[in-house]
């Protein structure tokens, strides 16, 4: 019997979604930084230190906040948005490696980074479980995860809308607006330093420092 390519078949069209909005995502994704984000880029990417890796690097819109040090690996599963993070980062004078990847699969050895960042994409990578678990396993222990998205809200006629509109964006772009990472980080062990949520508790933020080594 043959294997089910049902879910091959969803992510290469989600792929190719984001491919095809890279060059408008920018002017896009500035509208709702004005009006929702506030200074959330600034304030994770300038907490990054050492090896850091930058999940969904997108367009590269965090590219101009990393801290001078960071030594920075960048994957993003989108050749048409990555293309656009390599042209930012050429211009910044930053040297940094930014590959084509699968945040849900990384290609990159275990406990290989001291922070991983993610902003605004677990809402719309497919088993965004899986990537929170990928990005847990190249952090160094001890390392730092940076994290912000927008998450399911604490008004509860909101979140009835957040769940309305799930049932027409997840099919048509793969975007969530009821998930919330935070708890995934805590249930994994991570202790929180810093962490805001805002806008109705649809914005969250927060910068947690992962478990150290076991004991063998």
């Amino acid at each position: 019997m043959p294997a089910n390519r049902e879910p091959d078949r969803r992510q290469s069209r989600l792929r190719r979604f984001w491919d095809r909005h890279a060059p408008d995502y920018d002017r896009r994704m500035g509208i709702a930084e004005r009006r929702y984000f506030r200074d959330t880029r600034p304030w994770l990417a300038g907490q990054a230190t050492g090896d850091t890796l930058e999940v969904a690097v997108g367009t590269g819109l965090n590219l101009p906040y990393y801290p001078p040090g960071v030594r920075l690996t960048g994957v993003e599963w989108s050749p048409a948005m990555l293309e656009h993070a390599r042209r930012r980062a050429g211009s910044l004078g930053l040297a940094a490696d930014l590959r084509v990847g699968d945040a849900q699969a990384l290609d990159l050895p275990d406990a290989s980074f001291d922070t991983v960042l993610c902003t605004f994409a677990l809402c719309a990578i497919p088993d965004a479980r899986a990537a929170f678990g990928e990005m847990a396993r190249v952090l160094r222990p001890g390392g730092l995860l940076l994290l912000a998205d927008h998450v399911r809200s604490t008004v509860p006629p909101v979140l009835a809308l957040q769940v309305l509109a799930d049932a027409v964006t997840v099919p048509l772009q793969g975007e969530h607006f009821s998930r919330r990472p935070y708890t995934w980080a805590v249930r994994r062990g991570f202790v929180m330093l810093r962490h805001e949520r805002f806008n109705l508790g649809i914005i969250e933020r927060f910068a947690a420092q992962g478990p150290p080594r076991a004991d063998p």
